[in-house]
C-alpha cells in the first residue's frame, strides 16, 4: 500500500470517530472546520435550527431534559446548565390565540406553568408531575374573562367537544312498576240474616256462579219475620173507622225493613194480602258468588254469612312504586296494565289513590289503579306489569342529559358563548325523560350548551378558579 493510501485511510478513520463522538455526546457547539469540510452542508443537523431569540426563561440540565433551574447552575457532572430562550420553549399544545400579546405579533410572556391534570399546582419553571407529564405554560393575557374559560379550537377538536341548543319539548317519563290485581272493596257484599231463621232450600247457585241483582238465592223461614209480616198485613187490612191510621202502617212496615226483609217480600204481601211461610231471598247485587255457606235445612243465626258476592266489572291494580318516582305521580294519570296471562292485551286505567304510607322494607309506596274489566278476564292476585305515563302537557326548556354536570351539591351546564369561550352556568332541574332533562332556571331556549367532553372543560374552569384563588389569596368558590 502506498503512502498516500495510508494517509487517506487514517483521515477517514479520524473523521468517522469525530462524527460518532458528536452523535453520542449531546453538544450544541458547531462542528470543527476540518470535519465540516468533508460533510455537505445539509448533513449538519444544527444548520437547520433557527437562531434562538428572546429572553432566557430558564436553564436545563444538558444530561437530563427533565431537570430545570431558574438560574445558572451546574449538574452533578460539573457541566453548566444550558440557557433556554423564549423561542426555544416547547409545548405539546398549540399556543391559543389569547396567548398573543396585544401589542404587535410578539408572543406573550409565560406567567407560570400549570399542572396538566387540572390540580391547583403551579410552577414558575417547567417541570413534570408524578406521572411524567409536562406542566403546561400559561401566557399573559390568557383567559381574561373571570366568568368563563377559553378553549382553543385545536383543544376542542382533540377533546371531542360538542354543543347543542336548548329546545322546547314535552317531556314524557314512563314509570314502570310491578303490581297485582285485586277486587274492588266497594263491590263486595255478603248475604246474612238479621233474625234467627232456617234455610229451607238453596237455589241452583254455587261458588263461581254469576248472579244478577234480585235473582233468588234461597228460601227462608223466620218466625220473627213472619210475625212482622202478619202485623203489617193487619195494618193494611184495618179500616179507617177502627182508629188505625197511617202511623201504625208505617211502623209495621219499618219493622219489616229493620229485619232486613227485601222489597220484593214486602211488595208480595201488599199484592197478595197474605204472609208467605217461606220467603225467597234475592241477591243484593250483580256479581260472582265467591263463597257459599248456605245449605238446605240449616239453621242460620243473625249475622252468619250465607253468601259472598263480588262484582268484578271494575278491579284494582295495586302497584309498588319506587320512592324516587313518587314525585312524578299524580292522581288521574293514565296507566297501561299488562298481565302475565294476557301479555298481548293491554288494559287502560288511571290512578285513583296514592297511599300515604311507605313500606320501609322495600322503600316503595302503594298506588291504586282502577280499570274496567268488562270481559271478566282480570282475576284477583294476577301479576301485572304497569306503565304510568307521566310528563308535562306544555313544552318546557330541555337539554340532553349528558349536558348536566351534577356533583350532588350543584347542578350546572357549560354555556357556549362563542369564540371558544365556555361559561359554567348553575341550573335548576325539573323532570327527566327520553334522555333529556327539564331546565327550570339558568338558561333559555336556543342557548348552546356543551353535551360532550363537558367534564374536561369543567376541570379547566375549576383550575382557573383555583389559580385565581392562589393569586388573590382567596379560597375558590
Amino acid at each position: 500500500m502506498s503512502r498516500a493510501s495510508r494517509v487517506f485511510l487514517v483521515a477517514a478513520a479520524v473523521l468517522a470517530a469525530g462524527i460518532a463522538g458528536l452523535a453520542v455526546g449531546r453538544s450544541d457547539r458547531p462542528l470543527p472546520a476540518w470535519i465540516s469540510a468533508f460533510m455537505p452542508a445539509a448533513a449538519d443537523p444544527l444548520a437547520a435550527r433557527p437562531v434562538p431569540t428572546g429572553p432566557i426563561v430558564y436553564y436545563r440540565d444538558p444530561d437530563d431534559a427533565a431537570r430545570y433551574s431558574p438560574a445558572p447552575a451546574k449538574n452533578a457532572n460539573g457541566k453548566d446548565y444550558l440557557a433556554v430562550k423564549s423561542s426555544e420553549d416547547l409545548s405539546f399544545d398549540e399556543k391559543p390565540p389569547e396567548a398573543v400579546a396585544t401589542k404587535g405579533s410578539q408572543p406573550g410572556k409565560i406567567r407560570f406553568y400549570r399542572n396538566p391534570m387540572g390540580l391547583p399546582d403551579t410552577s414558575p419553571t417547567p417541570k413534570k408531575d408524578s406521572m411524567g407529564m409536562d406542566y403546561l405554560p400559561v401566557y399573559e393575557g390568557e383567559q381574561d374573562d373571570e366568568g368563563s374559560v377559553k378553549i382553543s379550537a385545536a383543544k376542542q377538536q382533540k377533546a371531542g367537544v360538542q354543543t347543542e341548543a336548548a329546545e322546547l319539548r314535552t317531556l314524557n317519563t314512563m314509570v314502570r312498576a310491578p303490581g297485582t290485581v285485586q277486587q274492588d272493596e266497594r263491590r263486595v257484599s255478603v248475604v246474612s240474616l238479621r233474625f234467627e231463621g232456617f234455610v229451607d232450600t238453596v237455589d241452583n247457585v254455587t261458588t263461581g256462579t254469576h248472579v244478577r241483582k234480585g235473582q233468588p238465592l234461597m228460601r227462608i223461614y223466620g218466625p220473627n219475620l213472619s210475625s212482622a209480616g202478619a202485623e203489617y198485613l193487619s195494618a193494611l187490612n184495618a179500616r179507617p173507622e177502627a182508629g188505625i191510621g197511617g202511623q201504625a202502617l208505617k211502623g209495621a212496615r219499618r219493622r219489616l225493613e229493620n229485619l232486613g226483609a227485601p222489597d220484593v217480600v214486602i211488595s208480595t204481601i201488599e199484592r197478595t194480602r197474605e204472609v208467605p211461610v217461606y220467603m225467597n231471598w234475592p241477591a243484593p247485587q250483580d256479581g260472582e258468588i265467591v263463597e257459599r255457606m248456605a245449605v238446605n235445612g240449616m239453621r242460620a243465626a243473625p249475622g252468619d254469612i250465607l253468601f259472598r258476592i263480588v262484582d268484578r266489572g271494575i278491579v284494582w291494580v295495586m302497584v309498588d312504586v319506587a320512592e324516587r318516582d313518587l314525585a312524578l305521580l299524580e292522581v288521574g294519570q293514565k296507566a297501561v296494565v299488562r298481565t302475565r296471562a294476557f301479555p298481548d292485551r293491554p288494559f287502560a286505567g288511571k290512578i285513583t289513590v296514592i297511599y300515604p304510607n311507605l313500606r320501609a322494607e322495600t322503600r316503595t309506596a302503594r298506588v291504586r289503579i282502577e280499570l274496567p274489566n268488562p270481559d271478566d278476564l282480570l282475576r284477583p292476585d294476577m301479576y301485572a306489569d304497569v306503565e304510568i305515563a307521566t310528563g308535562t302537557e306544555a313544552p318546557v326548556v330541555t337539554v340532553s342529559s349528558s349536558a348536566v354536570i351534577d356533583s350532588g351539591e350543584r347542578q350546572l351546564v357549560l354555556l357556549d358563548k362563542g369564540d371558544g369561550r365556555f361559561e359554567p352556568r348553575p341550573v335548576k332541574l325539573g323532570r327527566r325523560g327520553d334522555n333529556r332533562v327539564e331546565i327550570k332556571e339558568g338558561i333559555d331556549e336556543n342557548d348552546k350548551v356543551v353535551v360532550s367532553a363537558n367534564f374536561l372543560i369543567d376541570a379547566e374552569s375549576n383550575l382557573k378558579a383555583a389559580l385565581q384563588g392562589l393569586d388573590t389569596g382567596e379560597k375558590p368558590q
